[in-house]
């Protein structure tokens, strides 16, 4: 019989099994003796001796005195031995976890009940916005980009014919449980080999992944249960796209490492093939989201990449979810070239060929004056918030300090994750279903947020 094994030795679960049970039989005898102690005789004959001194017309109340200890210290034992069998099951199961078991529950709860965040993009900015997005909800998608023809990537995808893995091993990193170590082995690049020099390890284990299991989005799933992921990676499209741009002197480039070489300005985006097949999940994880999130990264070959799928595109405008652009921080050399929020924002619109956005999230922290002259030299500049020219367009700009406290002007991933969760809360609270504990939940997560931001800056003074 199965149940037996739970009696093997070693489990260090029978002693407070039988204390739990212990605590039952007591509780039980107590609550007998309150209300019904005529018929437990034996034990009324057990303890007559003992209060017989007391007198007659106190003997009814000292049985239910009696019965009262009894049930407080069988609630107590059941209480206590209860939540060491548990305590003993999640240390086996959980091995080295250091949060109290009310942590672990509540944490648990707050991130399997967070909100349906699906977040599109690609490249550095969009795996920073996933560090911050995995501290709110498990419930989180990324529909990334797979027009990435450069690198490591860009030779897998030739060598192979499998679509780019670049992007989605950053964002499989960003959301994993066990980042800090599995980001130093799955970002790993070989040296000195005359066929690896210059792949990483996560590209070429999503590759591996990718074909034991007979497609790219099956790959992912399993690594995703590997690296305990908090939430889901799917491509926009797995079919082997190549990006094109038209651009202002009427020229046609294809290929994101030709468009961005360009020095011409890019006037449209498009696909080759043109209308490339949307992946199904990524669809669907659209269209029962609560909340989208474009960007932040390279405008044109990260979010537009991903949007200008045409299924992916049609479920962006057609969801019910409040769709919130994250702008840039900085232009971005063969891009963006003195765009400001502004022109961001009208850029995507004219591609998704409708105004679907409710806001915008724009930065307002002033980088230091050595970092925008390192950028300067770069070709790159602050980009403008433009609040005014983005709220005429009928959309509300959310202004934000959001820039981190190191020698590049990014993202940081704490503040802008407080930003978006913030808006998402505020919907779910007084607009869009409200849920009880909602209120609670955002609170404990603002103060997770502070708490990691504080434990960011602490690493970055001791490194």
């Amino acid at each position: 019989m199965k149940w037996i094994k739970w009696l093997y030795p070693g489990l260090n679960l029978k002693r407070w099994l039988f204390l739990f049970g212990l605590g039952t039989v007591l509780s039980c005898v107590g609550v007998t003796l309150i209300f019904n102690y005529q018929f437990v005789g034996l034990i009324e004959a057990l303890v007559f001796n003992f209060i017989s001194y007391v007198g007659g017309e106190f003997y009814q109340s000292t049985i239910t005195a009696l019965g009262l200890f009894n049930v407080v210290v069988g609630i107590f034992f059941m209480c206590y031995g209860g939540a060491r069998v548990v305590k003993t099951v999640i240390r086996s199961v959980m091995p080295g976890e250091k949060e109290s078991l009310r942590e672990l529950i509540f944490t648990q709860q707050k991130l399997d009940k967070g909100p349906s965040v699906v977040v599109i993009g690609g490249g550095t900015g969009l795996s920073v916005l996933l560090r911050g997005i995995k501290l709110i909800t498990n419930n989180c998608t990324a529909v990334v980009t797979t027009a990435d023809d450069g690198g490591s990537s860009g030779r897998l995808r030739k060598e192979m014919g499998i679509i780019p893995p670049g992007d989605m091993r950053n964002c499989l990193v960003a959301l994993a449980d066990t980042e800090p170590v599995m980001e130093r082995a799955m970002q790993y690049r070989f040296h000195d080999s005359e066929f690896l020099s210059g792949h990483s390890l996560g590209n070429l284990f999503i590759a591996a992944m990718s074909d034991l299991e007979g497609n790219m989005e099956d790959g992912l799933a399993a690594i995703s249960e590997i690296l305990k992921v908090h939430g889901r990676v799917w491509p926009s499209t797995s079919e082997n796209i190549q990006l094109k741009a038209q651009m202002d002197d009427g020229s046609v480039v294809i290929g994101e490492s030709a468009i961005t070489a360009s020095p011409h300005k890019i006037v449209r985006l498009m696909t080759e093939p043109e209308n490339p097949k949307a992946s199904q999940r990524a669809v669907d994880a659209i269209l029962h989201a609560d909340a989208i999130i474009l960007g932040p990264g390279s405008l044109y070959t990260s979010v537009l990449a991903s949007l200008i799928v045409p299924g992916i595109r049609d479920a962006v405008v057609k969801s019910k979810a409040v769709k919130i652009y994250v702008c840039n921080v900085m232009t971005q050399p063969g891009e963006t070239d003195g765009y400001g929020a502004y022109e961001h924002v009208e850029t995507l619109v004219n591609h998704m060929g409708a105004q679907a956005l409710d806001y915008v999230v724009v930065n307002v922290q002033k980088a230091k004056p050595e970092q925008i002259a390192k950028y300067k030299e770069e070709g790159a500049e602050p980009v403008s918030p433009d609040i005014d020219k983005i709220e005429k367009l009928g959309i509300e700009a959310v202004p934000a300090k959001l820039l981190n406290d190191s020698d590049l002007v990014r993202h940081n991933p704490q503040k802008l994750a407080k930003c978006i969760i913030a808006l998402i809360y505020r919907l779910r609270l007084f607009g869009r279903g409200v849920r009880f504990f909602d209120y609670f939940f955002a609170r404990q997560t603002m103060q997770e947020l502070r708490n990691h931001g504080k434990a960011a800056k602490n690493t970055e003074k001791e490194s």
